[in-house]
């Protein structure tokens, strides 16, 4: 009879051990809505590293136009091959300008090749409806529209007051 008992306890504990181990188990993943995008965005990213040999961003910083006139220069982003400074005034974003290093992205430099405009003696091209950028040596010199109220002379004008010989002579 106690053997009897012995078993019952040993059946109830193992179909109990079962039952908990079956129901904490992981259910297979069902593929939810983002799960493509994710995917694609990530396999997008593969071979887009930074050159060993870019220029440090902080080495374009000096090449970028002073401030003044009631304009306010402000630095927003600063990574290997790549600066970039909001230019406000009054308070207001008027554009973003940025200078990178073409070494990674050859692409970005191949578009200049056809240009027929030049800004400052470099080649340029306009991209799109808010963006005007100019190709000094290997780095792409770009200034991006915020405001509707600066249009592509303005950033032909800013264009021509980065340092631009000085990039020219930066390795």
């Amino acid at each position: 009879m106690i053997l009897h008992r012995g078993r019952r306890v040993v059946a109830a504990l193992l179909l109990s051990v079962v039952i908990l181990t079956t129901a904490c188990s992981p259910t297979p993943k069902t593929p939810g809505r983002f799960d493509q995008v994710q995917k694609e965005s990530t396999q997008q990213k593969k071979g887009l590293a930074v050159a060993k040999n870019a220029t440090q961003g902080s080495e374009f910083n000096k090449f970028f136009p002073d401030a003044g006139d009631g304009y306010q220069r402000v630095y927003t982003q600063e990574k290997k091959g790549f600066s970039e400074a909001k230019l406000k005034k009054g308070g207001k974003e008027l554009a973003v300008l940025s200078i990178s290093d073409t070494t990674s992205t050859p692409d970005a430099a191949a578009k200049f090749s056809k240009s027929t405009k030049k800004i400052g003696g470099y080649p340029a091209v306009e991209v799109g409806k808010t963006q005007t950028a100019i190709l000094v040596g290997k780095y792409q010199v770009k200034i991006s529209s915020r405001d509707s109220s600066f249009k592509a002379s303005d950033r032909a004008d800013w264009l021509q007051k980065f340092n631009l010989d000085g990039l020219s002579q930066l390795k």
